[in-house]
């Protein structure tokens, strides 16, 4: 299945895309895509629906980020060797965690406003998933059966307030609008082999970043398993795994996402997000 939401900002519904592409509105049947409505007996409910019974929404509808609410929003760094090494840092021994503020969550093709004093915007496409069931203490071999779906996010950063401004990342990791999410959840029963996907993203019309999945130091199930024994994973929780090479950090001379420019990230079967940046008001 490919879940999406759909309708104004804060508004959002539920929604299926259907074989033509065409979103469905799921409102009158199930509830929003948070942790209740993503857990196994909801999908499960959704997954038996004929979309043709469903209404189908006017086309252009804008589409909000594919998971509501998430209660945390989970990511890992120097994830691909290459990007390790783009960034001049050593491979990490364990996954290396930071996070993001859920304000930071963004539509999938929304746009993103740069912040003031912002001096180095960039960007890092991603694979990320929701989890749908509880995850506590699990090993690697029952990880990915917590998994509710699979998307892409883009986890854009401003490198100066993340290096330069003292502290941890989070502060340039988690200006408003810096999660964008999308297109679609694609349900984990879709995604055979979350390790076999490639990822590209663009900026305007410039390939950045040519990856595979296959590449992660530490894969899907490594991660989930490793991030339950420190805290327990709830149905809703959003995990991004990390980027391959390509940042415009890495680039000389870096390659800083500019006002008025579109950074489009794309995976195998996860569709395409876009989002042009702006000046924040």
């Amino acid at each position: 299945m490919k879940l999406v939401r759909f309708g104004e900002k804060g508004f959002e519904k539920p929604g299926l895309l259907d074989a033509t592409g065409g979103v469905r509105d799921l409102s009158g049947v199930a509830g929003d895509f948070d942790g209740v409505g993503l857990a196994p007996a909801a999908l499960a409910r959704i997954a038996a629906l004929d979309p043709a019974s469903l209404p189908l929404v006017p086309k252009g509808v804008r589409l909000g980020a594919c998971v509501a609410r998430p209660g945390k929003i989970l990511c890992i760094g120097k994830n691909f060797k290459d990007h390790a090494a783009e960034m001049k840092s050593d491979v990490p021994s364990e996954p290396l965690l930071f996070m993001k503020a859920t304000s930071a969550l963004n539509g999938p093709f929304d746009g993103v406003p740069i912040p003031r004093g912002s001096i180095k915007i960039d960007y890092e496409g991603e694979l990320a998933l929701v989890i749908g069931r509880q995850a506590k203490y699990v090993s690697r071999s029952e990880a990915l059966s917590h998994v509710a779906g699979y998307f892409i996010m883009n986890d854009v950063s401003e490198r100066a307030f993340q290096n330069e401004r003292g502290g941890q990342m989070t502060k340039g990791k988690s200006c408003d609008g810096f999660a964008p999410m999308g297109p679609w959840l694609v349900s984990a029963d879709d995604v055979p082999d979350p390790q076999a996907l490639r990822i590209r993203t663009r900026v305007d019309d410039e390939v950045r970043q040519d990856g595979s999945t296959a590449d992660m130091v530490f894969p899907v199930d490594e991660i989930i398993s490793y991030l339950s024994q420190f805290f327990t994973l709830y149905p809703g929780d959003v995990i991004s795994t990390g980027t391959p090479h390509g940042v415009a950090a890495g680039m000389t001379p870096p390659g800083w996402v500019r006002p008025g420019q579109r950074v489009s990230v794309a995976i195998d079967g996860l569709g395409e997000l876009c989002n042009q940046f702006y000046p924040d008001a």
